[in-house]
């Protein structure tokens, strides 16, 4: 695809740029040497570079996503297609080696493979806009090879089918001419690893409850006087009763609904970082009992082969820290989003990214019904 192919080597860099953002210090130097070598426009050095710390630690994702980087950006689009691949296979839960598959499949024109990539890439993140736009510019260009074999076939639909056509080209006439837009979406960091670094306790502070406005208290009205007996027979107008002193007000309604909301907000926290702890101690039944049972598991698994899969990748770990951070709640009635950064780490791995979690209060308890990673 026309608008895909072109800005395939500037939006593979930015995402590899985007991806060491989230590295940590470990091989942040190594990381950050293969990236300036790309956009120094010295693919060919980068890739030596990718393989060479790749030869002390294989398994690395940053390294293997910059080496796809560098493979496509010299060329070798074949050797790309097959690091992405495997990229997906061993952490099917990131949508950005999805995402770069697409653009290689499209500069191929395998647009079938690209849009089913691209559909990949949305499953596993729905928030990935980079992702859905790619995805309109495939649709658009199987519409465009669709009507031109209309009109091909059948001359008698140009009437209706022309005005399509001219207007689907046009959108690509005006992509080239503000520039492709490309994603600085940090690619997510596999979302469970081998064994994901649980998520510590987060040390962001809850917003402080609103407190109520005080209330000034109003001095009780004063007693009437007794009157002594009227000198005259005239009528005496009767006494208005003392007015009763107001009782304190209660808090207002939208103070005392804060302080509930904020409330909630600390028990979302709280639930978050439970969760994290658990994953970081290896306690899978405390880990995985903080997802409710309408919880999706990604790319239509199973919940026994999501929660099989779980295991083996944290329990098989010597050692794992997750730490959370830019923490944000959002409550509304039963259900909240927390989104937040997450810096993980085992054994040899260090990744870092955005995350979001959906939940829902169930029986007290506020539980996991949707997790997803970037964006």
């Amino acid at each position: 695809m026309t608008h895909v192919r072109r800005t395939l080597p500037r939006f593979l860099r930015l995402l590899a740029l985007a991806t060491l953002v989230g590295t940590g210090l470990a091989h942040a130097n190594d990381y950050s040497e293969i990236t300036q070598l790309l956009k120094a426009g010295k693919p060919a050095d980068a890739l030596a570079k990718a393989d060479q710390r790749l030869a002390e630690t294989p398994r690395d994702p940053q390294l293997r996503f910059l080496r796809g980087v560098a493979q496509a950006d010299a060329g070798k689009q074949s050797d790309a297609i097959v690091t992405f691949t495997k990229l997906t296979e061993e952490y099917p839960e990131l949508p950005e080696p999805y995402n770069n598959l697409a653009v290689l499949y499209a500069g191929q024109n395998q647009l079938d493979k690209s849009r089913a990539a691209l559909e990949m890439a949305i499953r596993t993140n729905p928030s990935y806009a980079t992702a859905h736009e790619n995805l309109g510019d495939i649709y658009a260009k199987l519409a465009s090879q669709a009507y031109s074999k209309a009109l091909q076939l059948d001359a008698n639909t140009a009437n209706s089918v022309k005005p399509k056509l001219a207007m689907i080209r046009s959108l690509f006439s005006a992509d080239a001419g503000r520039g492709a837009r490309t994603s600085a979406a940090t690619p997510a960091a596999p979302a469970a690893p081998p064994a994901p670094a649980a998520k510590p306790a987060a040390t962001v502070a809850a917003a402080p409850a609103i407190a109520p406005a005080p209330v000034q208290a109003t001095s009780p009205a004063p007693a009437p006087q007794a009157s002594a007996a009227p000198a005259a027979p005239a009528p005496v107008a009767a006494a208005s009763p003392a007015p009763t002193a107001a009782p304190a007000s209660a808090p207002a309604p939208a103070a005392a609904k804060a302080a509930e909301s904020d409330t909630a907000a600390r028990d979302v926290k709280a639930a978050v970082e439970a969760w994290a702890a658990a994953w970081a101690a290896k306690d899978m039944k405390a880990y995985l009992g903080a997802y409710g049972k309408d919880f999706t598991p990604p790319n239509r698994q199973s919940r026994a082969a999501w929660e099989k899969e779980r295991e083996a990748r944290i329990v098989g770990k010597s050692r794992i820290s997750v730490k959370l951070s830019d923490l944000h709640v959002s409550v509304q009635g039963d259900k909240a989003t927390v989104r937040f950064q997450q810096a993980y780490s085992a054994d040899a791995l260090n990744v870092s990214s955005r995350k979001t979690l959906d939940l829902v209060q169930h029986q007290g308890r506020w539980i996991i019904v949707r997790e997803s990673t970037g964006g």
